[in-house]
């Protein structure tokens, strides 16, 4: 008996330490948000994700496996953390834990509420004999009001850990067995009783981790050695039993007191989540299938891929087949030009010596490389439907200059002497009239 109020003593002394907080706590301030009801009884297997418009993770990261959801720690600051969304007002919770073993860590469910009343179940991972239980009333830290319960083998396999809670009393449960009652007179006269709307939280922390203060180390069994991990907790299953009906609750005073709670009326959300069922995962959808859709499915993939293989087949062929004839294209033309270039070098040419365009025209440049008589220019002969015939070739051709295209200056004209017969005013001459051309003396000026 001495050493279950020695463990009980510690026990409160650590979990005095351990201050929890409320976003909006209804004893300090007027109008908080309403608390979503449950107004359901309902059960839940952790081998899988739970619907996240009823649970939520608050720290940390869970695995579900097979064995249920597995809480682990790997090393400081990890605290996975699990909550319900929803509240329950007066209820019954059922939780199939098998508890981490470890110095320091602790395996832990809560209900709490926005005015911070409290009910916990703990298990010290250095300690393999006893289950302690615990009480707060409007967060009030009291030693008393701790509790530690004989029992083994909570490390080595899932155990059910029950609580029941009405406006009269708690009760606490392992394994259907009855283990703790608290009357609600006995809780300073009511007023330490909980008795507010509470949600319920489960998850695993390290007391012993070293930036803790001594006390709640000590409480823990000691400092955490986290080169001796990982250490898990896992969660099978639970159960969610909401005692009272409607869609919320709503504080109606700072009293905090179990009468001044407001039930209202309607469905609540969470019946129509349970209702409609969580939204399945992939995996879960695929496992639902049965035989004859899931090899329906498998066909048609088949099929499909096949489709999707022949389609690229037939694209890589075609651009092979035209790739394959632009080729062949281009050796034609590369055939031709060679064909070509040896016919230029077969008649002495250089192919490389061709040029694309002509070059310029340039009289002086013409005059200086000996392709024309400086002192002579030989004039066309004139048809009779030339406009040299006719017509003149301009004012500046009769004064004798022309206009060089582009120059800006004046470029020498050519001066001829007028012949028999020249009235067009050009000073060209026609002898005869018989066509034939005439040479002329040139004014080679500025040439």
């Amino acid at each position: 008996m001495r050493a279950r109020q020695l463990i009980a003593s510690a026990a409160l002394v650590g979990l005095g330490l351990g201050q929890v907080t409320t976003k909006c706590n209804p004893l300090e301030r007027d109008n908080c948000p309403p608390d979503p009801a449950f107004s359901s009884d309902h059960v839940w297997y952790f081998n899988s994700t739970p619907d996240s418009h009823l649970w939520e993770t608050t720290a940390g990261v869970i695995d579900y496996t097979p064995k249920g959801a597995a809480f682990t720690i790997n090393k400081r600051g990890d605290s996975p953390t699990i909550r319900t969304k929803f509240y329950f007002f007066f209820g019954r919770t059922e939780l199939w834990l098998k508890t981490a073993s470890g110095t320091g860590i602790i395996s832990s469910m809560m209900w709490l509420s926005d005015d911070l009343d409290e009910v916990d179940w703990e298990f010290l991972g250095s300690n393999k004999t006893f289950a302690t239980t615990n009480y707060f009333g409007k967060g009030i830290q009291d030693w008393h009001n701790g509790g530690a319960h004989p029992m083994t083998g909570m490390q080595d396999d899932f155990h059910n850990y029950t609580t029941t809670w009405t406006k009269d009393q708690i009760e606490w449960f392992i394994d259907g067995n009855s283990v703790r009652v608290l009357h609600a007179a006995d809780a300073n006269d009511t007023r330490s009783f909980p008795q507010s709307p509470m949600r319920m939280s489960v998850g695993i922390w390290a007391g012993g981790d070293p930036s803790l203060p001594e006390g709640t180390r000590k409480w823990a069994g000691g400092d955490t050695d986290y080169s001796s991990g990982p250490f898990t907790m896992y969660m099978q299953k639970a159960q969610v039993t909401d005692y009272s009906s409607g869609k919320q609750y709503v504080f109606g005073d700072r009293s905090g007191t179990w009468e001044s709670i407001k039930i209202e009326g309607g469905r609540s959300r969470a019946q129509d989540h349970l209702e409609k069922g969580p939204d399945k995962s992939a995996g879960d959808k695929w496992n639902q299938l049965s035989g004859g859709a899931k090899a329906g499915i498998y066909t048609a993939i088949g099929v499909v891929s096949a489709l999707a293989i022949a389609g690229l087949l037939f694209y890589f062929i075609r651009q092979r087949r035209l790739g394959v004839a632009e080729a062949q294209r281009a050796e034609e033309r590369a055939h031709a030009e060679r064909h070509e270039m040896g016919q230029y070098e077969d008649k002495g040419i250089n192919p490389d010596g061709l040029n694309d365009q002509a070059p310029e025209y340039n009289a002086q440049e013409i005059r200086f490389a000996g392709h024309s008589d400086a002192e002579t220019y030989q004039v066309p002969a004139a048809t009779n439907s030339s406009p040299l015939a006719r017509g003149s070739w301009g004012m500046a051709a009769a004064a004798g200059y022309s206009q060089q295209a582009g120059s800006g200056r004046g470029s020498p004209a050519l001066n001829y002497h007028q012949g028999v017969g020249d009235n067009s005013g050009l000073g060209l001459g026609n002898s005869a009239g018989n066509g034939e051309p005439h040479h002329r003396s040139q004014n080679s000026r500025g040439l």
